[in-house]
């Protein structure tokens, strides 16, 4: 007998891994092969014993909290691996049984079908700096965490700053705060020091992201989008690092689509409804693009530390930039005039935002290539 293609569908957990195959064609039969340990030498031995049997093999899991290390075993040993997008698999409303066994063989034939969403696959430099940002993107969610514990305890006691917080100013005016509780001075303390300590660690972090950038394959990629307003060193790298490689994004509407920036639409017949914007794809992609997108409801101008970054990029770079300034100053004020909120025109600007990020970064690739 012929060895025929075959789809190997993975449901993958921390200690095993439960399997399934799919034969080719649409009445080809689909089988549970059972479980085995989730180690790479468990997996290289599925693999061996599988490709004995049958003469391609397509492999599929899910992406999670275990990453990417089966992707890339099975791909060195020559294997088509595709990690998928979980919130896009098709479900059956009816279904209410899930098991490892069911989920396994659901990958396969779904695989089979071509019926399944890939995500993209970084390498390990990529990941490795994914991890950074988001190592320093923690750290700035335990400032904001110690922060407000801080003011929370003042409050609850009648203290209230009446200035900008968090300047030196403050620290001498928190030094001199007097309370009738002597063990009240021991919790400032600590929670002064909490405030401290993951400030350092997040500056840390971000010195750490600004050192590794050299040795990135995209950092020309993250200098560039410096030239947009709003975006410095951290934002881009973060926008960089989650996104990566933005060529595979042909046009923008497919970037902004992936952001969650683009609004939903329940429509049926003649009736059309539109809402908020979508919020699927990347959170802290979009999150930043969000942020950057508040420095547009000031004029358009180019500010000497701004003019300092792009002093070393191309025209055409520096061209999309001011481009991007006019036009989403322009729109900001015209929304605003027209009575939309605040968040909403941000979000709008967000979305135009992308668009000129995808126009910097393709303009970059033409230029590396």
């Amino acid at each position: 007998m012929g060895k025929t293609t075959a789809y190997v569908g993975l449901d993958v957990h921390k200690d095993t891994i439960a399997v399934a195959l799919a034969e080719v064609g649409l009445r080809g039969e689909v089988r549970v092969y059972g479980k085995i340990a989730n180690t790479p030498a468990a997996v290289k031995t599925l693999a061996t014993k599988l490709a004995g049997r049958h003469g391609e093999l397509w492999f599929c899991y899910e992406a999670g909290p275990c990453g990417y290390g089966i992707q890339r075993q099975l791909s060195s040993l020559g294997h088509d691996c595709q990690v998928v997008a979980p919130s896009l698999i098709p479900r059956k409303p009816g279904d209410r049984i899930k098991t490892d066994r069911r989920d396994a063989a659901k990958l396969a034939t779904l695989h089979r079908a071509g019926e399944l969403t890939p995500v993209w696959v970084p390498d390990q430099a990529h990941e490795a700096m994914r991890d950074l940002v988001r190592a320093r993107q923690a750290a700035v969610r335990s400032v904001r965490q110690a922060r407000q514990q801080l003011s929370s305890f003042l409050l609850r006691h009648g203290h209230h700053y009446q200035r900008p917080a968090w300047t030196k100013a403050h620290r001498r005016w928190l030094s001199g705060l007097k309370f009738e509780q002597p063990v009240h001075y021991i919790v400032l303390e600590d929670a002064i020091a909490a405030v401290e300590a993951a400030t350092a660690r997040r500056d840390r972090l971000e010195a750490q992201i600004e050192a590794a950038l050299p040795e990135w394959s995209l950092a020309p990629v993250v200098e560039a989008l410096q030239a947009l307003r709003g975006i410095r060193l951290v934002a881009a790298a973060t926008l960089v690092a989650e996104l990566g490689d933005l060529s595979r994004f042909t046009n923008p509407r497919q970037l902004m689509a992936y952001l969650g920036l683009v609004p939903s639409e329940h429509s049926s017949g003649n009736t059309r409804r539109q809402g908020g914007v979508t919020k699927a794809g990347n959170g802290m992609a979009r999150r930043m693009l969000i942020e950057a997108a508040w420095s547009y409801r000031f004029p358009a101008r180019l500010s000497r530390e701004q003019l300092l970054r792009q002093e070393h990029l191309a025209k055409a770079i520096r061209d999309i930039a001011w481009k991007a300034q006019e036009r989403l100053c322009r729109r900001y004020r015209k929304l605003m005039r027209d009575g939309k909120l605040p968040t909403v025109v941000t979000t709008a600007m967000a979305r135009e935002l992308a668009g000129f990020v995808w126009a910097i970064a393709q303009e970059v690739q033409v230029k590396a290539g």
